[in-house]
Parts: structure tokens; C-alpha cells; sequence
């Protein structure tokens, strides 16, 4: 593990340093920092103007400080005299509870002092489309059913290939890379790891897919719903709870069903008492809510759940338990921040825990099909402001992730809907002109 990134620079030959922290929104700030004045810097940290980017912040306050984490630190593999570090927000001299990360970390040392270890893995998935945005880039790829599409995937192999090379030099153990549901849709698979480590991988992974497609002169869109007909982009994650040293998984059970211990069972529980409020942060935006609540696409399903229910392998639900010891919420979308998607998760499953919460009867339907007969499941919110309004209501779920960061995202996820609301739309024309 790197802890001195001016002697990472001098063996790497690194020449700068994108020193990044994200925003409430899930925007990706830096500075880009040379090698000489690295030293200082992970001392001191790198300024910002906090205001300046998506934080609740005021002109008024001092700058903001990112500090470094040197165990963090990428060299770009495609850019190899850069490297790129996640940083620790401060502000005279004390963490900024609201900043993402900082709120993750919070959770990381919450599950640490009940002696455990949350370990995730994401599935993000992305469009490959023309640079002005309005198209998928690949116009022979418009298959009906177009998931797993062989040509369709192979025509997009420099890419693709470039992306995957990366990850196995950087020892992330990726997997597998597929054609995924939707004409000019992609998902990408590495290895499970711990939560902060997965953000920070799941972070520089939407950098990285962007940068790359760039360079072969396409655009990469993580957007929940980019085309209306299409699948969106779900970003589902794998969770499992693991002892301090990594060595127990404290979710398996092979006596239980689903092979799901009591604990596990808990924090499934605690997921699902607090998922209409989760979704305010795994589904952050108005376009997001085009994804879970959509009609039928064109491949026949939408892939995205509708409601609150949890099953074995069965991927029309929230959450399906596809094998032992671990789970899989369908619920994030593309836009989640990477760091408040796992901070999210663990704040609502250690509640769980600590409760002993009950998540309820498991369902073997066909929800795409059958879901009208689940009569007493929680549907999931309809847009933004239902969510936003979900996630005030749970005082439970604010307090666990902390309210200092509850209060600012609240505030400024209400003025977004406020400033879409302001918003004048073609359908309003077209359907209100002649009232």
C-alpha cells in the first residue's frame, strides 16, 4: 500500500497528480497537481473553493481542503505520467461530514466497532454513444434482443479490450465484459473488494470508461435513461459482511435458506425498511426515476424493479440472493454517487442488524408479470421529490448517515427539483396548446 506519493511519482515516473474529490451530486473535482509539489500537498492538502462545486456550501466559507489518500493512488494506464488519488475533504482542520467520502468512511469505522468488514461489488453499465449525445455511436446495433450480442460486442472491442487491459494492470481481477440489454449498452465486471475500496474503483471507473471512449472519439453516458425505448443503466450491487480480518463471511449460512445467515437476514431487513429513503441517494436524480418505473423497452423487460421485494435468483425484484452468503440490490442506477451508493447500504444494513430486522416474506413472482398480486410491497417512489420526501421522513436512516450530510443533500436536491420544475417541456406544448 502506497503511503508516500512523492516516492510513488519518483519510481513510477509520474509527472502529475489529479488530486479528485466527488461532490454531493457525484461530480468528479480535481486539481492536477506536479510531482514537485506533491509532498506538500498530501500534508496540507490541494484548495477549493467548496461553493464552486455541488456541496451545501456558501461564497462566504474558508476553502476547502483535499487531502490525499495515498492509498488510493492510480497511475493512469493510459497516461502514464499521471496519477490519479481520491482526497479527504477538510475545512479548518476537520473533515467535511457532508463530503462524500468522509460519509463513507463514517460508515466503514461504524461497521468496524460492531466487528465487521462490508465488502461490495458493482455492476455498472454504460452507453457507448456518438459525441453530441443523441444517438447510440453504433448504428448497425439495433437488434430487438441485443443482450450478449457477439458482433455487437466485438465491433466495440478496441474500446472495450482498451478498458478490461487497464483493470487487469491494475490487478482489479476483472472478469467478464458484455453487450448488455440495450442497443449500445455495456456493463463491465471486476472483482469484489471493501466498500471504500469499491467506490474508489467504481469512481475512477466512470473517469476512466469516459476518457478512453473519448480517445476513440465516442462519448460513454452512465445516465439512468438515456433513451426513452431502451433498458437505462442500473448499477447493482453485491453485498456481503465479512469479519474484521476477512476471513469469515458472517452472511453465509448453508443451513439457512438461501444460504443467508440471521445476520444477513437482518441486514436485508434493514435494507428493506429504509429502501423508499435509500433511493433518494442510489437513484439521485429526476432521469432516474425514467428507469424504475418504466414501461416495457423494446427487449421485453426493463430490468429495473418497481417495488420493495426480495427473492432468491430472480431478477425482477429489489433484491435477489443469487447465491450464498451475499446479495444483490437492483435498486442504484448509473447516476449514484459511487461513495454514497456504499455509505447508503451500510448505514440502512447495520440498522438492520442492530434491530434484528425482519425483511419480510421472500417472493418467487414473476414481478414484470405477477407483481399486480403482491398486494401489501411498498412500491418504489415515482419521481425525485417522492424520494427526496421518503428520505426526510426516515430520521432513523438520516441519523444513521449522519445529518450534517442529510440536511445539505436534502437542500440541494430540493432546489434541483425546484429548478426542473421550472422547466417548460415540448409534451407540455404539445398536449396543453389547444386546452
Amino acid at each position: 500500500m502506497t503511503t508516500d506519493l512523492a516516492a510513488f511519482a519518483a519510481e513510477r515516473g509520474i509527472r502529475y497528480f489529479l488530486i479528485s474529490y466527488t461532490d454531493l451530486f457525484g461530480g468528479q473535482r480535481a486539481k492536477l497537481v506536479p510531482a514537485a509539489a506533491i509532498a506538500a500537498m498530501q500534508e496540507e492538502g490541494a484548495g477549493f473553493a467548496g461553493f464552486a462545486t455541488w456541496l451545501d456550501l456558501t461564497p462566504a466559507h474558508p476553502d476547502i481542503l483535499a487531502v490525499p489518500d495515498p492509498a488510493s493512488v492510480i497511475q493512469l494506464p493510459w497516461k502514464k505520467e499521471v496519477a490519479w488519488v481520491a482526497a479527504d475533504c477538510t475545512m479548518d482542520g476537520r473533515l467535511v461530514e457532508q463530503a462524500p467520502r468522509v460519509v463513507l468512511k463514517r460508515q466503514v469505522e461504524r461497521a468496524a466497532a460492531a466487528g465487521l468488514r462490508v465488502r461490495t461489488g458493482v455492476e455498472p453499465e454504460f452507453f457507448l454513444i456518438a459525441p453530441e449525445g443523441e444517438a447510440i455511436s453504433d448504428g448497425f446495433d439495433t437488434a430487438a434482443k441485443p443482450c450478449y450480442d457477439q458482433q455487437a460486442l466485438m465491433r466495440r472491442y478496441d474500446v472495450i479490450a482498451e478498458i478490461c487491459d487497464c483493470m487487469l494492470e491494475l490487478g482489479w481481477e476483472p472478469y467478464q465484459n458484455d453487450h448488455e440489454d440495450a442497443n449500445g449498452q455495456f456493463e463491465m465486471n471486476w472483482k469484489f473488494d471493501d466498500a471504500l475500496a469499491t467506490a474508489d474503483k467504481h469512481s475512477f471507473f466512470k473517469f476512466m470508461v469516459k476518457s478512453i471512449a473519448e480517445k476513440h472519439g465516442l462519448r460513454a453516458t452512465f445516465m439512468p435513461k438515456p433513451f426513452a425505448s431502451l433498458t437505462g443503466n442500473g448499477c447493482h450491487c453485491h453485498i456481503s459482511m465479512w469479519n474484521l480480518d476477512g476471513t469469515a463471511n458472517a452472511f453465509a449460512d448453508p443451513a439457512m435458506p438461501f444460504g443467508l445467515s440471521a445476520e444477513g437476514l437482518h441486514f436485508l431487513g434493514g435494507i428493506m425498511n429504509h429502501a423508499t429513503g435509500i433511493a433518494a441517494l442510489t437513484n439521485p436524480t429526476v432521469n432516474s426515476y425514467k428507469r424504475i418505473n418504466a414501461p416495457r423497452t423494446v427487449s421485453g423487460a426493463t430490468w429495473a424493479p418497481n417495488s420493495v421485494t426480495w427473492t432468491g435468483n430472480n431478477r425482477t425484484h429489489m433484491v435477489r440472493v443469487p447465491g450464498p452468503g451475499r446479495f444483490e440490490l437492483r435498486l442504484p442506477d448509473g447516476a449514484a454517487n459511487p461513495y454514497l451508493l456504499q455509505a447508503v447500504i451500510i448505514a440502512a444494513g447495520l440498522n438492520g442488524v442492530a434491530a434484528g430486522a425482519d425483511p419480510g416474506p421472500h417472493s418467487d413472482l414473476d414481478m414484470y408479470r405477477d407483481g399486480h398480486l403482491v398486494a401489501d410491497a411498498p412500491k418504489l417512489p415515482l419521481n425525485l421529490l417522492d424520494a427526496l420526501r421518503a428520505f426526510e421522513a426516515d430520521g432513523e436512516l438520516q441519523a444513521a448517515i449522519g445529518p450534517d450530510f442529510a440536511a445539505a443533500f436534502i437542500r440541494l436536491k430540493h432546489d434541483e427539483w425546484t429548478t426542473y420544475c421550472s422547466q417548460f417541456t415540448r409534451w407540455e406544448h404539445d398536449t396543453t396548446l389547444d386546452i
